[in-house]
């Protein structure tokens, strides 16, 4: 498995596998086997991945959905 997102590797471990996951987000198996390749999730998919198994937009799709600003206004 190539570790190009690590934060898909990590949805699949807690989904049990590429098929539960595949199949919990209406998706197939073949499709989170190249996101593991190309380390790229399917924009579509991300946010139903984390509905799933909680690994957040941020850490799924980084280009797309980029970390909040986590300082409080003063």
């Amino acid at each position: 498995m190539n570790s190009k997102n690590l934060a898909l590797e990590k949805a699949i471990k807690i989904a049990g596998a590429q098929t539960k996951l595949s199949k919990a987000i209406g998706s197939s198996q073949q499709n989170i086997s190249y996101w593991l390749r190309t380390g790229k999730v399917a924009p579509d998919k991300v946010i139903l991945i984390e509905r799933v198994t909680g690994v957040s937009r941020h850490e799924l799709r980084p280009d797309i959905y980029p970390p909040e600003d986590t300082k409080q206004a003063a």
